[in-house]
């Protein structure tokens, strides 16, 4: 996440941390489905009205990176040096990802969005608008119309492969079984 400038940015990025924060520790201590929006704003000392300047709803509380993993989706592709390829710089991108969200550290996170239906489907609505955002930056960094189905279907490969891998008990012999695929697939896409 960058870091806000000026103080009314710091504030606020404060604010949206620490209710995040807050609604982590009672998600976990208490449970997802036991703890409601009212419940965070009290605990984080906030108004619902704040809580919700801020989150679009209870699972956008849990997916509090969301909007700084689909940025750095788009910035794999657009602030790779001139001469490197696309796929292996995406693959650098995943793979810090993976080992993010694989991470020991994680794992009550992501027991918790697993034991919790409405949690996976958010989850997989953000990997749609990250497959969408990655389609339009990888589109655009080739001077093509965004909705080029062979970018769009390489977007969609390399968060399908970021969800697989990171589910997977092998996180790095998953992204190596698949990345050789998804390169195959882009080096062999019909010429635009």
């Amino acid at each position: 996440m960058t870091v806000p400038t000026g103080r009314r940015e710091r504030k606020k990025a404060a604010t949206r941390q620490k209710i995040a924060d807050t609604a982590l520790d009672l998600f976990l201590e208490r449970g997802y489905d036991a703890v409601g929006i009212r419940d965070v704003a009290a605990a984080a000392d906030v108004a619902v009205t704040t809580l919700f300047s801020h989150f679009t709803g209870k699972e956008a509380l849990v997916f509090e990176q969301d909007e700084n993993f689909e940025r750095r989706l788009a910035q794999a592709v657009v602030d790779r040096a001139p001469d490197e390829p696309l796929i292996p710089a995406l693959r650098r991108e995943i793979v810090a990802m993976v080992r993010h969200c694989a991470s020991d550290e994680a794992a009550p996170i992501r027991n918790m969005i697993d034991n919790s239906p409405a949690l996976r489907i958010y989850e997989e609505s953000m990997h749609l608008r990250y497959a969408d955002s990655l389609a339009t930056a990888i589109a655009t960094d080739l001077a093509l119309p965004p909705t080029t189905p062979s970018c769009r279907a390489i977007a969609r490969s390399v968060i399908n492969a970021y969800a697989l891998a990171r589910d997977s008990t092998d996180p790095a012999a998953a992204l190596d079984d698949l990345f050789p695929m998804i390169e195959a697939a882009w080096a062999n896409r019909p010429a635009p």
